[in-house]
């Protein structure tokens, strides 16, 4: 296995993953035999539209994706990682070249992961690139360096062994988290680790709002959620989310009412209920607005 591993490149990992479970007509994500690692594989990838990043890592092994956060834009690929550390809204264009389908792996971060992880390296002494650290967006696009390759081809590698998979799943997530903590953008997980920083008091405001979506949410309750003045708030939020308290409460309700009316079937009237709109002509004319189509047209074809 370490030769093959050795000689394959990621893509080709991920092409031998599909083949192995049968997955060649798969369009999206499914969990592996690692919990918290998901793999992805798209055959045509997608028009640019609006999707909502968990906090994790993102690994392309083949394709490209370019994600639109407000005015900033960023492309990725195999050559790249994402380091989420919290749910972003965003667009996002899925690209397949060469009649390639995309493949890529989704990482979760068990949180007390990475306060364990942080913990023992403040503890060695170890601090993220300081240089970084201006940069507090939630969402940082990482060069993939030979170590983080290295560790993706072992992560791959085991999923195609069912055992290395039960036995060695667990210490393979620890070096993937290990790897984006002490990478270029580390700072965006360490922080985040840091309750008493600005990006954790977000983060919290934010697990919030992907709680109680549906209730009558204000960013005067976010901010006591965050221990913040309302006017610190409002900008560290928009430092880390590049949207207002508002935007990001919208588009998260939006997201949820497209995936209740696409996924479970149900009415339009229902979901703008269920995500907290009470007026159903503001849900359509805002559904319409973000998505490009009103709601009616995402409804399942039967």
């Amino acid at each position: 296995m370490t030769q093959d591993v050795d000689m394959d490149d990621l893509a080709s990992l991920m092409q031998r993953y599909v083949e192995k479970y049968q997955l060649e007509q798969l369009e999206g994500c499914i969990e592996t035999a690692i919990p918290g690692v998901w793999f992805y594989r798209s055959r045509q990838g997608n028009e640019r539209q609006p999707f909502i990043y968990q906090s994790g890592i993102i690994i392309l092994g083949q394709g490209y994706k370019q994600v639109h956060l407000g005015a900033t834009s960023v492309e990725y690929g195999p050559n790249d990682y994402l380091v989420v550390g919290v749910p972003m809204p965003l667009e996002c264009e899925a690209i397949a070249k060469n009649n390639q389908p995309l493949l890529g792996l989704t990482i979760d971060i068990d949180h007390s992961l990475l306060l364990k992880q942080v913990a023992a390296l403040e503890q060695y002494g170890f601090e993220p690139n300081a240089n970084s650290r201006d940069n507090a967006c939630g969402l940082q696009c990482v060069k993939m360096n030979d170590a983080m390759l290295a560790s993706s081809k072992r992560l791959i590698a085991a999923l195609l062994n069912g055992l290395e998979a039960q036995l060695l799943g667990a210490s393979l997530l620890e070096e993937m988290v290990f790897r984006a903590l002490t990478s270029s953008e580390g700072h965006v997980l360490f922080e985040l680790a840091h309750q008493e920083g600005h990006y954790a008091r977000i983060a919290k405001a934010l697990s919030r709002v992907h709680r109680d979506y549906a209730t009558r949410l204000t960013v005067h309750t976010l901010a006591e959620e965050a221990s913040m003045s309302v006017s610190a708030f409002h900008q560290a939020f928009r430092d880390v989310t590049l949207a207002s308290p508002l935007q990001y409460l919208k588009k998260v309700r939006l997201n949820k009412a497209k995936e209740l009316i696409q996924v479970e079937g149900k009415r339009v009237s229902d979901a703008a209920r269920l995500v907290g709109y009470t007026s159903p002509s503001q849900f359509s004319r805002e559904y319409k607005r973000h998505f490009n189509q009103t709601p009616r047209g995402t409804l399942p074809h039967v």
